[in-house]
């Protein structure tokens, strides 16, 4: 895809919107430690001259995405090639199955327990699906957040 931005602008962009550290620290249990560093830069990751891994700088709620990319002069326009990729791997795996287990769990422990009304079964479920519902469109919008703001900011066209 091309940037709008000349090389120069991309660079300046990167070094202005990125707060500086591994995305890996940021995705792991640790980025507590990196609220104390006093940015309100939009990214946080790694650059150099032909290639960058930003994630979103959110402690609060921090995204499980990395976006991975190059970019080059082609044709005397800037070409950024990115992805974005969940971190750590198995993420996606656990968001979508865990409710799942959790559910299969849960129904296993009322049908064997005395005396269980249906409305309890009924309860847990419906609680089970929002639970599946919700996981699945977090995943998808968090995606979709750093995927704008990384094409507002660096100005991508597709």
């Amino acid at each position: 895809m091309e940037s709008k931005l000349s090389l120069s602008e991309f660079r300046t962009r990167l070094v202005n919107n990125t707060q500086i550290g591994s995305p890996k620290l940021k995705l792991s249990p640790f980025s507590i430690f990196t609220i104390f560093n006093g940015t309100s830069k939009p990214f946080y990751g790694l650059f150099d001259d032909k290639s960058f891994r930003l994630t979103l700088n959110s402690t609060i709620n921090p995204t499980f995405f990395i976006i991975k990319g190059r970019y080059k002069i082609q044709n005397r326009a800037l070409v950024v090639n990115y992805n974005i990729e969940p971190c750590p791997k198995f993420y996606l795996t656990w968001i979508k199955w865990i409710p799942i287990f959790v559910g299969g769990a849960m129904n296993l422990l009322l049908f064997f327990s005395k005396e269980t009304p249906k409305e309890v079964y009924m309860l847990v479920n419906i609680v089970i699906a929002l639970m599946i519902f919700f996981s699945r469109w977090d995943t998808k919008e968090k995606r979709k957040n750093i995927e704008e703001n990384f094409i507002k900011i660096f100005e991508i066209m597709e």
